[in-house]
Protein backbone atom coordinates (compact mmCIF):
# COMPACT_ATOMS: atom_id res chain seq x y z
CA UNK A 1 0.00 0.00 0.00
CA UNK A 2 1.22 3.77 -0.82
CA UNK A 3 1.17 6.69 2.00
CA UNK A 4 -2.03 7.78 0.35
CA UNK A 5 -3.79 4.80 1.61
CA UNK A 6 -2.68 4.67 4.67
CA UNK A 7 -3.84 8.08 5.14
CA UNK A 8 -7.39 7.49 3.90
CA UNK A 9 -10.12 8.70 6.75
CA UNK A 10 -12.33 6.79 9.22
CA UNK A 11 -15.44 7.90 6.85
CA UNK A 12 -13.65 6.49 3.39
CA UNK A 13 -12.80 3.28 5.01
CA UNK A 14 -16.28 2.77 6.57
CA UNK A 15 -18.93 5.34 6.28
CA UNK A 16 -21.17 2.88 8.90
CA UNK A 17 -18.69 2.35 11.35
CA UNK A 18 -18.10 6.36 12.20
CA UNK A 19 -22.17 6.15 11.88
CA UNK A 20 -22.76 3.51 14.74
CA UNK A 21 -19.86 5.58 16.66
CA UNK A 22 -21.70 8.89 16.20
CA UNK A 23 -25.10 6.87 17.62
CA UNK A 24 -23.29 5.64 20.39
CA UNK A 25 -22.18 9.33 21.28
CA UNK A 26 -25.06 11.00 20.93
CA UNK A 27 -26.72 7.76 23.31
CA UNK A 28 -23.85 8.37 25.95
CA UNK A 29 -24.79 12.02 26.29
CA UNK A 30 -28.96 10.78 26.52
CA UNK A 31 -27.98 8.71 29.30
CA UNK A 32 -25.67 11.61 31.17
CA UNK A 33 -28.46 14.66 30.13
CA UNK A 34 -31.01 15.87 32.79
CA UNK A 35 -34.46 16.23 31.34
CA UNK A 36 -35.56 19.93 32.76
CA UNK A 37 -39.10 20.43 31.98
CA UNK A 38 -40.28 24.24 30.52
CA UNK A 39 -42.88 26.24 32.52
CA UNK A 40 -45.75 28.13 30.53
CA UNK A 41 -47.22 30.91 32.32
CA UNK A 42 -50.95 31.11 32.10
CA UNK A 43 -52.33 33.93 34.43
CA UNK A 44 -50.11 36.07 36.19
CA UNK A 45 -50.20 39.21 38.29
CA UNK A 46 -46.38 40.22 37.63
CA UNK A 47 -44.29 39.14 34.76
CA UNK A 48 -40.85 41.13 35.87
CA UNK A 49 -41.37 39.38 39.67
CA UNK A 50 -40.62 42.72 41.73
CA UNK A 51 -39.99 42.55 45.17
CA UNK A 52 -42.41 44.84 47.03
CA UNK A 53 -41.13 48.14 48.56
CA UNK A 54 -43.26 47.81 51.53
CA UNK A 55 -46.66 46.29 50.06
CA UNK A 56 -47.10 43.02 52.28
CA UNK A 57 -49.24 41.45 54.24
CA UNK A 58 -49.53 38.79 56.52
CA UNK A 59 -51.22 35.42 55.21
CA UNK A 60 -51.80 33.47 58.66
CA UNK A 61 -54.21 35.90 60.86
CA UNK A 62 -55.68 36.71 57.65
CA UNK A 63 -57.30 33.53 56.59
CA UNK A 64 -59.28 32.59 54.26
CA UNK A 65 -56.64 34.06 52.37
CA UNK A 66 -55.63 34.03 48.94
CA UNK A 67 -56.20 35.51 45.63
CA UNK A 68 -58.76 34.30 42.66
CA UNK A 69 -58.01 33.93 39.32
CA UNK A 70 -59.77 32.79 35.80
CA UNK A 71 -57.76 30.31 33.99
CA UNK A 72 -57.22 29.87 30.26
CA UNK A 73 -55.66 26.53 30.10
CA UNK A 74 -57.22 23.06 30.96
CA UNK A 75 -55.12 22.33 33.58
CA UNK A 76 -53.00 24.03 36.59
CA UNK A 77 -49.55 22.30 37.26
CA UNK A 78 -47.88 25.63 39.48
CA UNK A 79 -48.12 28.47 41.15
CA UNK A 80 -45.46 30.87 41.89
CA UNK A 81 -46.06 33.47 44.76
CA UNK A 82 -44.02 35.97 46.92
CA UNK A 83 -43.59 34.56 50.20
CA UNK A 84 -41.63 36.48 52.84
CA UNK A 85 -40.51 35.06 56.47
CA UNK A 86 -39.32 38.00 58.70
CA UNK A 87 -40.58 36.63 61.91
CA UNK A 88 -38.27 37.79 65.03
CA UNK A 89 -36.59 35.17 66.08
CA UNK A 90 -38.32 32.56 63.92
CA UNK A 91 -37.58 29.15 63.00
CA UNK A 92 -38.46 29.06 59.28
CA UNK A 93 -42.14 27.44 57.97
CA UNK A 94 -43.67 25.04 56.07
CA UNK A 95 -46.36 26.15 53.01
CA UNK A 96 -48.30 24.66 50.82
CA UNK A 97 -51.07 26.11 48.39
CA UNK A 98 -54.73 25.17 48.63
CA UNK A 99 -56.75 25.15 45.26
CA UNK A 100 -60.35 26.06 45.87
CA UNK A 101 -63.68 26.20 43.47
CA UNK A 102 -66.62 28.14 44.61
CA UNK A 103 -65.00 30.38 47.43
CA UNK A 104 -62.15 29.96 49.58
CA UNK A 105 -62.60 27.90 52.73
CA UNK A 106 -66.56 27.50 52.26
CA UNK A 107 -65.80 26.00 48.31
CA UNK A 108 -64.41 23.07 47.24
CA UNK A 109 -60.91 21.44 47.99
CA UNK A 110 -59.69 20.63 44.64
CA UNK A 111 -56.21 19.91 45.48
CA UNK A 112 -53.07 21.32 47.37
CA UNK A 113 -49.57 21.45 46.68
CA UNK A 114 -46.58 20.02 47.68
CA UNK A 115 -45.79 21.43 50.81
CA UNK A 116 -42.43 23.91 50.82
CA UNK A 117 -39.93 24.37 53.91
CA UNK A 118 -39.01 28.25 53.78
CA UNK A 119 -36.00 29.01 55.59
CA UNK A 120 -36.04 32.18 58.23
CA UNK A 121 -35.70 35.08 56.53
CA UNK A 122 -36.05 34.18 52.95
CA UNK A 123 -37.98 36.46 50.47
CA UNK A 124 -38.58 35.89 46.64
CA UNK A 125 -40.53 33.72 44.45
CA UNK A 126 -41.25 29.90 45.30
CA UNK A 127 -42.93 27.48 43.11
CA UNK A 128 -45.30 25.10 44.70
CA UNK A 129 -46.42 21.81 42.46
CA UNK A 130 -49.01 19.68 42.47
CA UNK A 131 -48.20 16.40 42.52
CA UNK A 132 -49.87 15.89 38.79
CA UNK A 133 -51.65 18.36 36.61
CA UNK A 134 -55.07 19.60 37.46
CA UNK A 135 -58.05 19.49 35.69
CA UNK A 136 -59.84 22.96 35.41
CA UNK A 137 -62.41 25.06 33.63
CA UNK A 138 -60.88 27.69 31.25
CA UNK A 139 -62.96 30.28 32.12
CA UNK A 140 -64.18 29.81 35.43
CA UNK A 141 -62.97 31.37 38.69
CA UNK A 142 -60.84 29.56 41.10
CA UNK A 143 -59.12 30.66 44.13
CA UNK A 144 -55.70 29.60 45.88
CA UNK A 145 -55.07 29.96 49.11
CA UNK A 146 -51.32 30.16 50.43
CA UNK A 147 -51.49 27.81 54.16
CA UNK A 148 -48.21 27.70 56.91
CA UNK A 149 -48.85 24.05 57.71
CA UNK A 150 -45.96 24.44 60.67
CA UNK A 151 -43.91 27.04 62.12
CA UNK A 152 -43.39 30.84 62.11
CA UNK A 153 -47.03 31.59 63.16
CA UNK A 154 -46.91 35.16 64.11
CA UNK A 155 -47.30 38.32 61.49
CA UNK A 156 -43.78 37.83 59.89
CA UNK A 157 -44.84 35.30 57.37
CA UNK A 158 -46.42 37.75 54.57
CA UNK A 159 -46.61 37.87 51.02
CA UNK A 160 -46.98 40.95 48.50
CA UNK A 161 -49.21 42.62 47.05
CA UNK A 162 -49.69 44.77 43.78
CA UNK A 163 -52.08 47.19 42.33
CA UNK A 164 -55.14 45.23 41.02
CA UNK A 165 -55.36 46.84 37.66
CA UNK A 166 -52.06 44.58 36.91
CA UNK A 167 -54.50 41.70 36.77
CA UNK A 168 -57.50 42.46 36.26
CA UNK A 169 -59.51 38.97 36.52
CA UNK A 170 -59.27 38.39 39.95
CA UNK A 171 -58.27 40.11 43.26
CA UNK A 172 -56.31 39.21 46.65
CA UNK A 173 -59.11 37.22 49.18
CA UNK A 174 -58.32 38.54 52.53
CA UNK A 175 -60.20 37.89 55.59
CA UNK A 176 -62.75 35.91 53.21
CA UNK A 177 -63.60 38.81 51.08
CA UNK A 178 -61.88 40.52 47.83
CA UNK A 179 -60.01 43.28 48.48
CA UNK A 180 -60.02 47.09 46.88
CA UNK A 181 -57.59 47.03 44.51
CA UNK A 182 -54.98 44.77 45.22
CA UNK A 183 -54.07 41.29 43.98
CA UNK A 184 -51.34 39.17 44.77
CA UNK A 185 -47.58 38.98 43.55
CA UNK A 186 -47.93 35.59 41.40
CA UNK A 187 -48.01 33.49 38.30
CA UNK A 188 -50.09 30.54 37.38
CA UNK A 189 -49.41 28.27 34.75
CA UNK A 190 -48.23 24.05 33.84
CA UNK A 191 -44.73 22.68 33.39
CA UNK A 192 -44.63 21.08 29.98
CA UNK A 193 -41.28 18.41 30.50
CA UNK A 194 -38.69 17.76 28.19
CA UNK A 195 -37.78 14.22 26.90
CA UNK A 196 -36.23 12.72 29.70
CA UNK A 197 -32.80 10.89 29.98
CA UNK A 198 -34.43 7.30 29.79
CA UNK A 199 -36.23 8.17 26.33
CA UNK A 200 -33.50 9.53 24.33
CA UNK A 201 -31.43 6.38 25.22
CA UNK A 202 -33.95 4.41 24.04
CA UNK A 203 -34.48 6.73 21.34
CA UNK A 204 -30.55 6.10 20.70
CA UNK A 205 -30.64 1.96 20.90
CA UNK A 206 -33.32 1.94 18.03
CA UNK A 207 -31.25 3.71 16.32
CA UNK A 208 -28.15 1.53 17.19
CA UNK A 209 -30.27 -1.64 16.36
CA UNK A 210 -31.46 -0.30 13.00
CA UNK A 211 -27.93 0.90 11.86
CA UNK A 212 -27.07 -2.70 12.90
CA UNK A 213 -29.57 -4.10 10.66
CA UNK A 214 -28.52 -1.93 7.68
CA UNK A 215 -25.00 -2.85 8.00
CA UNK A 216 -25.81 -6.92 8.30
Amino acid sequence: MNKRTFSTTLTERDPMKTHLIQIALTLAAALCARGQGTILYDQQSVTNEIVPAGIVTPIQTQQPFGQSFVPSFSTIGLIRVYLSDQSLGGVGATVDINLWSGSIGNGTLISSTHAMFLMHGFFGYTNFFFSAPVPVSPGTTYFFQPFVESGDSDNGMVTGLTERFNYPAGAAIISGSPSSGFDLLFREGIEVPEPSSVSLAILGLVGLFAALRRRA
